[in-house]
């Protein structure tokens, strides 16, 4: 067996792989079409204009939905490894499925109100993906502590640690820099401004910007491959519970009749050939 066969590992996997991918083709196709400088342009920057923003848009969707489907299945794993005893743990299990959840659909957000269009929404999406994804980076790593020894390794909870550190620290390089290049470029229409010269006003605070967002997102989504090894331990299955033997509101007459006569009951329905 491959090991992204085991359990629901495939799940971290398909979303880290996923969302690089959308990052990178949306950079690639930027570039060729020169809709975007090719040194470090913002991400946001090459989802802006078509074709490339429509595929950014499908493919970030989708990871909305894995991030979603990842999230779920960590929280029924704590939930399902700490005892009833253990309410602290509980609680943050609830508030990190709750980040979690938030954080996926900012990612839609960010997707689907680009930059140039809709400024606000955009800076809303994004405060949700990382500002709220770091919380939820932090709250796992926090689990991951107080499920030591017994359950996680140090070496597991270092390893998130030191990524929710520098998703911190990119979060907070990116927004001093982007405050610097916004107040040096007073009265320009910096959201539309997809082209950049050096030496030109906020050009370095624009580096340093888009540097640090391209840290953030990758050191973001790193943070699910600490997943892989914890999901090859976990299955999910849906049991069926049916309330009623039909699907009409209320009993009919023909279920009551046939009820009432077994020998007029289908020989297909009886199971015989």
């Amino acid at each position: 067996m491959w090991w992204f066969q085991q359990g629901l590992c495939f799940l971290p996997a398909a979303l880290v792989v996923w969302t690089a991918a959308a990052f990178v083709f949306a950079y690639i196709t930027a570039v060729v079409l020169r809709h975007v400088d090719p040194l470090v342009p913002y991400i946001s920057d090459t989802g802006t204009m078509a074709p490339e923003r429509c595929v950014f848009g499908l493919m970030l969707d989708v990871s909305a939905a894995l991030g979603i489907a990842t999230v779920y299945v960590r929280y029924k794993q704590v939930e399902a490894l700490s005892g009833e005893e253990e309410v602290a743990l509980r609680r943050l299990n609830r508030v990190g499925l709750a980040f979690g959840c938030v954080s996926s659909f900012g990612m839609c957000v960010v997707a689907n109100f680009q930059k140039t269009t809709l400024f606000s929404m955009h800076l809303v999406g994004a405060a949700m993906t990382f500002g709220v994804g770091a919380l939820y980076i932090m709250i796992q790593t926090v689990i991951s502590l107080y499920m030591h020894p017994h359950i996680h390794s140090r070496t597991m909870y270092l390893v998130r640690l030191g990524i929710g550190v520098c998703t911190l620290c990119s979060i907070i390089s990116m927004f001093v820099s982007s405050v610097i290049m916004y107040s040096t470029l007073r009265g320009i229409d910096v959201p539309n401004k997809l082209h950049w010269i050096p030496g030109e006003p906020g050009y370095l605070a624009h580096m340093f910007s888009t540097v640090s967002e391209w840290c953030l997102a990758f050191s973001f989504i790193s943070f699910f491959l600490t997943y892989i090894r914890d999901f090859q331990k976990i299955c999910l299955r849906a049991d069926v519970d049916l309330l009623s033997s039909h699907l009409y509101d209320s009993p009919h007459d023909s279920i009551n009749s046939s009820r009432r006569n077994p020998s007029e009951t289908s020989p297909l329905l009886a199971g015989a050939t």
